[in-house]
């Protein structure tokens, strides 16, 4: 007998989501940021192991949209919400229950016999006094009625073990979805823009990573070298000056980070050539939507 089920892991952005996937499968196949909003697919994480298989699914932070990509990651989130076998709903001590939590909870399924929802309330290591968790987990136990309620720090493992044992629990019987090898749904290509996206994010500020688009040309390999040429896209040409910097001084660093990460993604020498360009309200456009690959 196997079992396999689908987890959806979801909350406000900015709470860690990313960062307990990549720590369930001890690979990184999410980007992470302090930024809000840096997910925006939904990301599918494979956990095989003995007679189970878990399938994760990072979803885009849920919150108030602004744009036509908002609705559309919010649209995102939502369906595979209704999808899961199980949730993980992810919150923190100074978040917990706010409008904004509500919200998302509001969205929820109604608990079933089938669905579980599981309560992980993250960065509890800032909470000096554990006791402080008491009232967030009586609240909790009456606003909605969780299977579990586990706190964590995301960047523990072992704390993260102890909520994977959790998961494990409710997976329901059924036959693997994937290769036992595969570790995401995603490809190649879809990595190495997303590797660009983060180090355009950790090193901007303002409103310029929530305006960036990466979309990868092409991809060949030559001579044990992959040759990789890509294009950030931006909004406003005040954007596009910021990213390349001062004689080429910011795009010469966010390349550097990148190229760096993508060899060890691809395990080879990676040539990485970097374009910027303007494509005006592109995250209002279903044009731009398609044309930076959000759709379809």
């Amino acid at each position: 007998m196997t079992r396999s089920g689908f987890v959806a892991i979801s909350g406000q952005p900015n709470v860690g989501k990313s960062t307990i996937l990549n720590g369930f499968l001890g690979e990184k196949v999410a980007i992470t940021s302090r930024k809000p909003e840096t997910t925006r697919d939904n990301i599918r994480g494979i956990l095989s192991e003995d007679g189970m298989q878990i399938v994760f699914v990072d979803t885009p932070g849920i919150h108030k949209p602004h744009d036509l990509l908002g609705k559309l990651m919010l649209s995102r989130a939502q369906s595979t919400l209704m999808e899961a076998d199980i949730i993980l709903f992810i919150t923190e001590k100074k978040l917990a229950f706010n409008s904004e939590d509500q919200l998302i909870l509001s969205r929820l399924p109604k608990p079933q016999e089938n669905r579980k929802v599981i309560l992980v309330i993250n960065k509890v290591d800032k909470v000096k006094d554990k006791k402080l968790l008491l009232p967030v987990i009586d609240k909790a136990s009456k606003f909605y009625p969780f299977a579990e309620i586990v706190p964590v720090c995301a960047l523990k493992q072992a704390d993260l073990d102890r909520l994977l044992q959790v998961v494990r629990s409710y997976v329901p019987e059924g036959p693997f979805l994937y290769p036992e090898e595969q570790l995401t749904d995603r490809g190649e290509e879809f990595a190495v823009s997303e590797i660009i996206r983060e180090k355009v994010f950790s090193n901007t500020y303002h409103e310029v990573p929530h305006s960036v688009a990466v979309v990868v040309d092409e991809m060949t390999e030559e001579d044990g070298r992959m040759n990789v040429y890509a294009t950030i896209y931006v909004e406003r040409a005040s954007q596009r000056s910021i990213i390349i910097g001062k004689s080429g001084s910011m795009i010469k660093k966010i390349g550097r980070a990148a190229r760096s990460e993508i060899e060890k993604l691809l395990s080879m020498r990676v040539h990485l050539d970097l374009w910027v360009k303007v494509y005006e309200k592109w995250k209002k456009d279903p044009r731009g939507l398609r044309d930076m690959g959000y759709t379809g």
